[in-house]
């Protein structure tokens, strides 16, 4: 049916050979090497190598573009949000709704559960796969749940969601709950909960120094029904109508109803507003609340907040020294605004044997000629300092040894470095048509990136005004570039 295809759109004067040149056509003799899923690669430094007779690895350009660039793009921004939020607050995806479609949305939910990193020193995360190695406990990678029940199930990653404004408003009074029961904890004769948060609701309003006037008896029958139906996970939505007027008292009156039957309420979310000053007054509540009747868990209460949250706003909840402990990001997530698109390109390095350079004016745009084997160099305390890319024919670089490098995008004469450690990037995974490498759970991809963010050193892992990243090039290949540019200028 493909080939059928191709004939009804290609022009009618192409060849019948070349239709049955297709039909033969497969990956027996191709060979892909990648950094492990879960990397973090910089600028200049091949995230994959592909190797095959010409036209069907000319074929897989598109493919393998699309599978690296968005998953790539979404795992780095992910890892930020990671880097700004810290490793004590809970971060939620919950972007399929601003998602590039159903594909975007799975592929969102599933690279930003990995994590990665790409600030302005021009850093990418990625590609296929290789074990875990044990991960500094001051790091957590990427995000820790999604909204997106498709990708809990079809990936495995953790799944949590909140309230919906709509289910709050679909209440007018207590007299739609129904049931209107529910049994202790500890067992015996159910208690109707509406009643009981009603009873609590004016000793929180009396607290609060709240008018039980003011409170919105709907928003209280949707927190009371959604209490009798989930007793062990009831979270509120406080900002349909007011948080301190209204949700706040609601939720504190259902919460300690539910306390005296010997449940325990998880957390709320606020929606809109000033959400740093919010989540103080919420907490002051919580702590007052926790005092008066003798509650010691309710102070603890989680915080959640979403919004069209950004890098900005997380940094803002930081300086503001917020009372957040759940953040829901989708939008700003999930569409990567800073950097919409991640620019990966396939280009022809080795042809027949010989290395071959694409020529621009722009430097940086620039090919490295060759088949290429790439170094990570690292430093006495166990950062990487540098990667180095040399001729796949030249020897491996060894620890201690004094090398001689040429840094891209730095005029002037070679510099010496001496590593303590060598890292080789690049591994098979794919060979003669074959997967010759075991591929890792997501959970081992995650660890991997946790472990990749945790070995860089801070100043070029911070995501304002990092130190460049230095990417360089052997003596022998630098010679290579330069024969190759003066032979096609």
């Amino acid at each position: 049916a493909d080939i059928a295809y191709l004939r009804s759109v290609l022009p009618s004067t192409t060849e019948e050979d070349f239709f049955e040149y297709l039909a033969t056509v497969d990956a027996s003799e191709v060979t892909i090497s990648s950094v492990p899923e879960g990397s973090v690669v910089f600028s200049r430094v091949p995230l994959l190598q592909v190797k095959g007779p010409l036209l069907v690895v000319q074929l897989l350009e598109t493919t393998l573009l699309c599978l690296v660039s968005y998953a790539s793009l979404v795992a780095t921004n992910a890892a930020r949000f990671r880097l700004l939020a810290g490793p004590a607050t809970k971060l939620m995806e919950m972007g399929l709704r601003r998602a590039q479609g159903p594909d975007g949305g799975l592929s969102a939910s599933k690279y930003s559960y990995i994590g990665g990193e790409c600030g302005p020193a021009k850093r990418l995360l990625l590609a296929p796969r290789l074990p875990p190695v044990s991960s500094p406990p001051s790091l957590v990678a990427g995000f820790d749940c999604t909204s997106n029940v498709l990708a809990g199930k079809l990936y495995g990653i953790p799944v949590q969601g909140t309230v919906a404004h709509s289910f709050i408003m679909s209440f007018t009074s207590l007299a739609e709950v129904e049931p209107r029961v529910l049994t202790p904890l500890a067992g015996g004769e159910p208690v109707d909960l509406p009643s009981l948060a009603e009873s609590w609701l004016p000793q929180v309003c009396e607290l609060l120094q709240v008018s039980p006037d003011k409170v919105n008896r709907g928003e209280l029958a949707a927190f009371v029904s959604y209490a009798i139906s989930f007793p062990r996970n009831f979270q509120g939505l406080l900002d349909t109508y007011c948080v301190m007027r209204s949700g706040l008292p609601n939720f504190c009156a259902v919460a300690l109803a539910l306390n005296q039957l010997g449940y325990r309420a998880i957390g709320v979310r606020v929606d809109s507003g000033d959400l740093a000053k919010q989540s103080k007054e919420i907490r002051r509540v919580f702590r007052a609340c926790s005092a008066r009747f003798q509650v010691p868990w309710f102070e603890t209460i989680s915080i959640a907040v979403s919004n069209d949250i950004s890098e900005q706003s997380l940094e803002d909840f930081i300086r503001e020294r917020s009372e957040i402990n759940v953040i829901g990001i989708g939008t700003n997530l999930v569409t990567c605004p800073l950097q919409p698109s991640l620019g990966c390109i396939y280009k022809l390095v080795k042809v027949n044997g010989f290395p071959c350079l694409k020529l621009t004016e722009d430097e940086e745009k620039m090919t490295i000629p060759g088949t290429k084997t790439v170094y990570r160099l690292y430093d006495a305390d166990g950062h990487p300092f540098m990667d180095l890319m040399a001729l796949e024919e030249e020897p491996s670089p060894s620890a201690g040894q004094e090398l001689t490098v040429h840094v891209l995008g730095r005029s002037g004469e070679a510099s010496k470095v001496r590593p303590a450690t060598v890292e080789t990037l690049h591994r098979t995974y794919f060979r003669d048509g074959q997967v010759c490498e075991a591929l890792p759970s997501l959970p081992e991809v995650r660890s991997y990136a946790q472990a990749a963010l945790g070995r860089l050193s801070p100043a070029h892992r911070r995501l304002h005004e990092p130190e460049p990243y230095p990417v360089a090039i052997t003596e022998k290949l630098h010679l290579l570039f330069g024969e190759l540019r003066q032979a096609s200028s």
